[in-house]
């Protein structure tokens, strides 16, 4: 791992590799042998400009070159543009998120899309990507693989990088991951200092043996990273979790009151966990500018949270 990006030492006793620690020969070769099966999912809404891209690319390297993948999944969370068709002619198996077991109901989230894959994906291993990457390469993949197929006690594995902050074409090499840095570092280092040896503990990129991502409840929204990594640690200790160095990793920056929302589903996942009490659905006062004076907007954050899927699979949809 590269010096300026190593882990701090506060205890964490989790595996941190790079990415190269493992050829693709040797991978597949493993995944073979073992008779396992990989899922790539990539959870997107209105993500047209970017989802063909991130699908081609890495079904032609890792399903039309070799055999890494088995699939490559998106699941549109109620997109307006042309996610669901770029992605489908770029080669991707397409669900939209409200279609999938609509006798559960559907609410919007990234997280509610990766529960719902549980339901349309085969693999024994999964594999997420975010749909919005603009700088990265498809090693992420192989990268997140090398922990689960090498090492059977590794249940749920993260990737990290470096995480350029884009403006005005310019790049600040580790000035990205703003709810990272002012919410969910500090969140750990108060409430779960365990897993504070984690580079990106919010990073989009991860990969989870799909029984334990099964056993958890989700948040329906953008908190699902940060509670996997809790919950993994309360069912199995910190020695379940591995970590990635996959290089550098960019993409499309979301408006700071949006981060705002993000940031309120990453601290209400982290109150429910710690035994706190959480409101349903969380309401967030925002002020806006008109163009004459400041005013109050309230904003009404959802918080909610799917239980276990094992619970579900297999039973009538």
């Amino acid at each position: 791992m590269a010096d300026d990006a190593a882990a701090p030492d506060h205890g964490f006793a989790a595996r941190t590799h790079h990415w190269d620690d493992w050829s693709l020969a040797d991978l597949v070769a493993l995944k073979a042998s073992a008779g396992t099966t990989v899922s790539l999912v990539v959870p997107a809404r209105n993500e047209a400009a970017t989802v063909g891209a991130v699908v081609s690319r890495v079904r032609e390297a890792l399903m039309d070159t070799t055999e890494l993948l088995d699939e490559v999944v998106v699941i549109d969370s109620d997109s307006s543009d042309d996610t669901y068709a770029v992605a489908e002619s770029a080669g991707a198996t397409v669900h939209r998120s409200a279609a999938i077991r609509p006798d559960l109901g559907s609410v919007p989230g990234k997280g509610e899309a990766m529960w719902k894959s549980l339901f349309v994906t085969s693999g024994e291993l999964l594999v997420f990507m975010d749909a919005d990457l603009v700088d990265w390469d498809t090693h992420f993949v192989p990268g997140l693989l090398g922990p689960l197929l090498t090492s059977p006690s590794v249940r749920l594995v993260k990737g990290f990088y470096e995480r350029p902050m884009l403006t005005g074409g310019a790049a600040g090499a580790y000035e990205g991951g703003r709810v990272t840095e002012l919410v969910a570092r500090p969140l750990l280092a108060l409430l779960f200092p365990a897993l504070t040896g984690l580079v990106q503990p919010l990073a989009g990129e991860w990969a989870v043996r799909r029984d334990h991502f099964a056993s958890l409840p989700v948040p329906t929204g953008y908190a699902v990273e940060l509670a996997a990594l809790v919950d993994t640690v309360a069912a199995a200790g910190v020695e379940a979790i591995a970590q990635v160095d996959l290089g550098r990793r960019a993409h499309r920056h979301q408006a700071l009151r949006d981060l705002g929302a993000m940031a309120t589903q990453i601290l209400a996942a982290a109150h429910a966990r710690a035994g706190l009490p959480v409101d349903e659905p969380v309401g967030l006062t925002q002020y806006h500018h008109d163009g004459v004076g400041l005013g109050a907007v309230v904003r009404e954050v959802p918080v909610s949270e799917r239980p276990p899927a094992a619970s579900y699979l297999g039973s009538a949809a």
